[in-house]
């Protein structure tokens, strides 16, 4: 994205925060928006589509602390913070004065810095070379880069699908690496403005938000699920169904004596991709049950009974004491 195109475009106003809003109240509010606004739940509404694309837009440059920096700069510039002074003295029809006509009305008061964005075609440098009739010769320039964002579904991250945006009036499509991670940058290469002079397009900036899963965590290419057991299972042990990301269950086996935190591997049960496959891992929760009934509670004392001489917190009493 240029410097020019953050001249008219207010990406505070498009997420409803304030200049001075953390990165917490700016993810916030996106993911209200993206929500919201979701084609998914809007399906052809072009209006909405249309605000989905320029919420991302604006949270792909506000989330970035250095775009955010550069933006606000920019910004400034076009609200009067810049002056500029011609080279020759005090006189009208200095360079403030073309830069005013430019950018709607008089000179620029106060004195703030400015720095611009000039390292693509289309650039600042442009608007004043053409100002100049033409400037000095310029070889093939890069396009710049765009910044956008996109939210998916755990699976579609997981599984590395194929996702398509809506830029500068065209559609983009990109295949995402499989187990993406949620606020992970993609750089897709070509998918920007196009260049100048015969150089090459800029590249895209996709920043990719990952819907949570119910059941199932990425790690890398390994996936994590939680197996709540009852008491008897991990005590006496079992055999236990699990679900996999495909649908299918697989069965594992709940050694006797297993605690409540332990974590089981199913060898090559996770994602799968150029580098490998990924395992599940298994993390065991024993689950105590909310209400007993009669017989179930006289079995439950009569344990206690039996194991009173165990002390499950013995060494957490020793290991305090260090």
């Amino acid at each position: 994205m240029t410097s020019q195109d953050w001249f008219t475009k207010d990406f505070y106003a498009t997420l409803g925060v304030s200049k001075d809003a953390g990165p917490d109240e700016v993810k916030k509010a996106y993911r209200k928006l993206a929500k919201d606004l979701h084609p998914d739940r809007n399906p052809g509404d072009a209006a909405s589509e249309r605000r989905f694309k320029d919420v991302g837009e604006a949270y792909a440059v506000l989330s970035d602390p250095e775009q955010r920096k550069q933006y606000d700069a920019i910004r400034a510039m076009g609200a009067g913070g810049a002056r500029f002074q011609a080279g020759g003295g005090g006189g009208t029809g200095g360079f403030e004065d073309i830069l005013g006509g430019m950018f709607g009305g008089g000179a620029y008061p106060g004195g703030g810095n400015v720095r611009f964005q000039t390292g693509g075609a289309g650039g600042f440098e442009d608007i004043l070379g053409g100002m100049f009739g033409g400037g000095r010769a310029r070889g093939p320039q890069k396009g710049s880069d765009l910044a956008a964002a996109v939210e998916v579904s755990f699976r579609q991250a997981a599984e590395g699908a194929t996702v398509q945006l809506g830029l500068d009036g065209s559609r983009v499509s990109t295949r995402l690496p499989v187990g993406v991670k949620d606020g992970q940058r993609i750089r897709v290469a070509g998918k920007g403005r196009p260049g100048g002079n015969g150089g090459p397009p800029g590249d895209l900036l996709l920043t990719v938000h990952v819907q949570p899963h119910p059941v199932f965590t990425a790690d890398g290419l390994n996936l994590r699920v939680k197996l709540p057991v009852r008491f008897d299972e991990a005590a006496l042990g079992a055999q236990v169904d699990v679900p996999t990301l495909t649908g299918e269950k697989v069965r594992v086996k709940v050694p006797g004596g297993t605690q409540s935190g332990t974590t089981l591997r199913v060898k090559g049960r996770g994602l799968t991709s150029k580098k490998g496959t990924g395992d599940l891992l298994v993390t065991v929760e024993v689950a105590v049950p909310r209400k007993l009934s009669r017989e179930a509670k006289r079995a439950v004392e009569a344990l206690r009974e039996a194991t009173s001489g165990e002390d499950p917190r013995a060494d957490l009493y020793r290991d305090a004491t260090r």
